[in-house]
Parts: structure tokens; sequence; C-alpha cells
């Protein structure tokens, strides 16, 4: 039991971090940049840049619980995968042989569909197990070598998009260890078999996800943005160091060593640019902290949503009895919200009061486990490095029965 139990455990860090700097939210993040560019002294806002201009969504296709092949003998697609096709070649003004050619080559891998394949048995929620998975030693030494390495496009990227650079070396640790695990999973397989078989027919929006996310990487191949019949990711189709969906890479990612390519596996100064620009685009505000330095209230759980997005200002936390340090601090001036981090097994939740950016990077992955420890990796990266230290989150440590 005690084995299954850590398999499934791992199995579920794993779909935490997988798919990550996805194209997960329907808001657009142009609003929020101007907000960041009122900050004092922060970077301007990104020219040029509109993230509202997505490429439309295909609804074409559907996901059945299976393995057949996408096409027969004889080299035609299903009926669902050719309707798919049809609507791909269109909306997006793609060549229909060149759409059709793609879909053809797909081949299901069922290993994808297995790690995706809910467990059927629930996981107890840990947020110390979770964290202890990424603030160890292995990330800590391995980051710091990398931040050493790649000291000048961090600096140059942190002044030019706001994003300290211990986020960024942080966030490509958690997502690939630096560079040592970005997937050997061929993304055209993966995004095929988890769009048109994905193995749960109670979620056919995860379908739906996958299958726009196949559009995307068609689109990327027809420009020559990448080559999808060699491509290769992660089991949900993440792809490079940053683990960026195609979407994500589509409208995100940035050339930053402007060699005229994006390249997320092999250039590291695409790959800390991206994520910069990533963030920046879904609400970073340069200067401030991920975790406000605020003291919980006691009853700090009414004031959690589990949302996305900040929704209590400083007036209300500080009513609800939340404390903090005298003085004036820009944070005070955004919103903020209650994050909760749970570890059922040990009956606790500790309480941290988020700020946009860490509301910010909850966009990267949808988890307040994902972000907490993007943002304690990075205080830990700063301290060994000797830079200046991020400020530590003020949390509030209740034992007290978990709401299951």
């Amino acid at each position: 039991m005690f084995r299954r139990t850590r398999i499934l455990q791992a199995v579920l860090l794993a779909l935490l971090t997988t798919a990550c700097a996805s194209q997960q939210t329907t808001d657009t993040a142009q609003p929020r940049m101007a907000a960041a560019a009122a900050g004092g002294g922060a970077p301007a806002p990104l020219a040029g840049v509109n993230p509202a201009d997505d490429a439309p969504e295909i609804h074409a296709g559907r996901s059945e619980v299976s393995s057949r092949p996408f096409s027969t003998s004889a080299g035609v697609l299903d009926p669902d995968i050719e309707a798919f096709a049809l609507e791909v070649a269109d909306l997006r003004q793609l060549p229909l042989e060149h759409v059709r050619a793609l879909l053809l080559e797909a081949q299901y891998n069922a290993t994808a569909a297995r790690l995706m394949a809910p467990s059927g048995t629930r996981i107890r929620r840990s947020w110390v197990t979770y964290r202890n998975r990424f603030v160890e030693p292995v990330r800590i030494r391995s980051g710091r070598q990398f931040w050493e390495e790649n000291a000048a496009d961090l600096h140059r990227t942190q002044q030019e998009y706001g994003v300290p650079a211990a986020i960024i070396v942080a966030i490509i640790g958690v997502e690939t260890v630096y560079g040592r695990h970005t997937g050997d999973f061929r993304v055209l397989d993966a995004l095929a078999t988890l769009g048109f078989r994905y193995p749960d027919a109670k979620r056919p929006e995860r379908g739906h996800l996958f299958r726009n996310q196949l559009a995307d990487l068609i689109q990327l191949d027809y420009e020559k943005k990448l080559n999808a019949r060699q491509v290769s990711g992660s089991f949900a189709g993440a792809m490079g160091l940053p683990q960026f969906m195609p979407g994500s890479l589509m409208r995100y990612a940035a050339d930053g060593d402007h060699d005229g390519r994006i390249d997320l596996h092999g250039s590291t100064t695409d790959a800390i640019v991206s994520v910069a620009r990533f963030l920046r685009l879904h609400g970073w505000v340069p200067g401030l902290p991920v975790f406000a330095p605020v003291t919980p209230p006691a009853n700090a759980g009414a004031l959690v949503t589990g949302g996305l997005t900040p929704t209590l200002n400083w007036a209300q936390l500080s009513a609800a009895g939340a404390t903090a340090p005298p003085g004036a601090a820009s944070w005070k001036q955004h919103e903020m919200g209650v994050v909760n981090l749970v570890d059922e097994p040990r009956d606790t939740v500790e309480y941290r009061v988020g700020t946009p950016n860490f509301f910010a990077l909850t966009h990267y992955n949808r988890s307040y486990f994902y972000a907490s420890s993007v943002a304690d990796l990075a205080q830990e990266l700063e301290h060994r490095m000797g830079a200046r230290a991020l400020p530590a989150p003020a949390t509030a440590q209740l034992n007290t029965p978990v709401d299951r």
C-alpha cells in the first residue's frame, strides 16, 4: 500500500507540474499591463503586444475513451478528425493538405493516456510533501549554477521585464531541473492522443483544450517555428526548459537571443526571456513581492476563494484582523488574496497573503502549491546567491481540521 500511495503521489506531482505556461485563462493581460506599468520605476508596457489577439478556437472533433487509431489503413482520417482538420484549415487559414498530412502521421500514445487517466483513488493533499519535492538540494545547487552561468541574460531580462532573476530561475528549476527533464514524448502524438482519446469521459473540456493546443502546434509547424514531426516534450505536450504548451509558445514566448527563431529546448536565453514575458503578460507587477508581509487574521480560512484572481484590498484585510509592519508599502495599493496551503495528512493549513505576483504565477500552473513552491525556491536561491532576499512570507499555521 505504501508503494502504491507513493506512486500515486508521484503521478499527481507530475500532473501538477506538466503542461505549464499554458493558455489556461480567457481573460486578457492587456489591462493588467497598464496597471503594472504604473508602479514606480517599473519597465514600460511591452510594445506591440495584445494577448487578446489569440488564434480562433477550434470546436470540431470529439474525444472518446479508446485506443483506436486516428485514421484507417487506407490513409483516411476518422470523420471527427477530418472535421477537425477542415476547421483548423479554415479558421487558421492553413492549407488543408498540410493539416491532414500531420494528423495522418499522429500516433496514439498509450503511455500519455495512462499518465493522464484518473487514478480512481483520492490523493490527500500535502503542502509539506509538495514543497519538499521542489525546494530541495538538487534544485538549489543546480539553480545556483544555472544563475551563475546565465547571470548576464538574467540581469538583462530582469531589467527589461521587471521579473526577478530568482523567480525565472526557480520556475525553470521546478519545471525541468534546468533542462534535465524536458520530456521525450513526441508532442504531435501526445496532443492528438489527449485531444481525441482523452482517458476520462467525464472531462470533455480537457479533450477540447488539447485539440486547440494541437491546432496551435499545426500552425506553428506551418509557420516553420517548430517541426511538429520531431519536437518532443512532456506527456501533456509541454516543451523546452520552461515547459510551454504550443499556444503559449505562439503567444508569449520570445526570441531572447535575437537569432530569428524561438528555441525553448536549445537556447537558455530564449527560455529565460520567455518565462519573464509570460509572467509580465499575465499580471506580474514589477517591484512587488509574491507574498505580502502580512500576518493573516485568525479567520483566514473564511477569506480564501480558491480563485486565480486577487479580490481583497488592504482595508478589507486589515478590517478582518490582518496585520503588517508599520509604514507605507507599495503592495497595499493592490488587490490581494488569502492563500491556503493545506496538509491533510498533518491536519494543518498554512495561510499566506498573495499579491498580484502570486496570482501571475498561478497562470503558469493553476495551483497554489506550485506558485508557493516557486516563490519559496526563489527566496532560497536568492539567499544562496547572496542577492537581496525576497521578503519572507508571513504565515499563519492552524492545527485545525482541514475542510475536505
